[in-house]
């Protein structure tokens, strides 16, 4: 008895057989269907190389959300070089709770303002890429994906000692400043405390000797990424006027970065250049330097790398091969069916009638036939593909 419901059961399963199997017998191989298969085989090879491409590679997602951290303080790194002797310039920060943040993060560093041609070039590259990146902003994020592979993004040191004066002061550092707008500032004269406000001790500095021609080398906000290109990274300011104002304004943006090299916090920010003359009978007041006016967004933004998860590359992988393989069956039944009705419509090959007896003309009319059942199937199949 367990015999036969065993045998009962497996004969069940066989008439559940979705995949009946054909003798090879009843198999027949032509020209045209090898020269198809290769062709299907090549796409599929093609196709399957190119989407394992697409699953290696990963793309950045842009999250945005409140920014609910208002105690934590903020990060200003900064390295920047004025045409004047670092006796003559100061640099502080003033933010709108009237808090003087005076510069003891930042070091002075007499240095020649001239670059040299290694310098040069680095410059002009960077300058290069600056403009990329404003054309095409969707280029931001092979930066974000490069991190700690690429070049440094830092000005090259000299090749060797020059003879050159030291006419110029490399303001360089950090400083930590409340998470508000404020103002960083440098001008003639070293800062200094005062109750009613702030001030900076110019009156023995000649006007003479005034030059605001800066080179912006690094200005960032946060946790210093490397790899990252800041906005005004690599900018040049030269001016012939000794009462020139440079003005930079910068929205600064928190952004949470995660990618498969690093994890930081760091800001984004976007900026406005504005510079004029100082010209009091003219009406154009101020106080010739340069001054970076910083404010925060409220916002804040969560860059994350992707990447296509394994079942997601299997199941394309699987559609590509399916449909590649479908669509050439159903291509090359197509195509064998018309030039079968092309043949029996011009008695051509098979088709073409024979004068040894006439009851041979009744296989070709046979053949016809048989020749229009195969388009109903197709047909058939054809409306089930796309109504799937």
């Amino acid at each position: 008895m367990r015999r036969l419901s065993k045998k009962k059961a497996l004969s069940l399963v066989k008439e559940l057989d979705a995949f009946p199997k054909v003798s090879e017998s009843f198999v027949e191989t032509t020209a045209s269907g090898g020269t198809v298969s290769l062709i299907a085989f090549s796409a599929m090879a093609i196709l399957a190389v190119l989407e394992f491409f697409v699953y290696r590679d990963t793309w950045m997602k842009y999250e945005y959300e409140v920014d609910k951290d208002f105690s934590s303080k903020l990060k200003i790194n900064v390295d920047i070089t004025v045409a004047m002797k670092c006796q003559h310039v100061g640099a502080d920060i003033l933010d709108l709770a009237e808090t003087m943040i005076t510069s003891t993060g930042l070091q002075y560093q007499p240095v020649i303002f001239e670059l040299t041609p290694q310098q040069r070039l680095w410059q002009r590259t960077l300058h290069l890429i600056q403009s990329r990146l404003r054309e095409e902003h969707a280029l931001q994020e092979v930066p974000y994906k490069t991190l700690l592979k690429g070049a440094p993004t830092a000005l090259p040191p000299r090749e060797s000692s020059s003879i050159e004066p030291l006419d110029a002061c490399r303001i360089h550092g950090h400083v930590y400043v409340n998470k508000v707008a404020g103002n960083l500032h440098i001008t003639v004269g070293k800062p200094i405390h005062h109750p009613q406000g702030h001030a900076h001790i110019a009156a023995f500095v000649s006007h003479e000797s005034y030059n605001f021609s800066h080179r912006i080398d690094h200005l960032s906000f946060g946790e210093e990424v490397p790899g990252i290109i800041n906005p005004l990274d690599g900018t040049e300011k030269i001016t012939y006027n000794n009462n020139q104002m440079y003005q930079y304004f910068i929205t600064v943006v928190p952004t949470k970065l995660n990618t498969y090299e690093i994890a930081a916090d760091t800001h984004q920010f976007s900026v406005t250049e504005r510079e004029r003359m100082i010209n009091h009978a003219a009406g154009s007041h101020g106080v010739s330097g340069i001054f970076v006016k910083y404010d925060t967004s409220s916002l804040m933004v969560t860059v994350s790398e992707q990447h296509m998860p394994l079942w997601q590359f299997l199941v394309r992988l699987c559609g590509i091969i399916g449909g590649i393989f479908s669509t050439t069956g159903m291509l090359h039944s197509l195509v064998g069916f018309c030039f079968n009705v092309i043949c029996c419509r011009f008695k051509l090959g098979v088709y073409r009638p024979r004068e040894v007896k006439t009851n041979l003309l009744l296989p070709v009319g046979h053949m016809c036939t048989q020749t229009i059942r195969h388009f109903i199937f197709i047909l058939k199949h054809i409306c089930v593909f796309l109504v799937y």
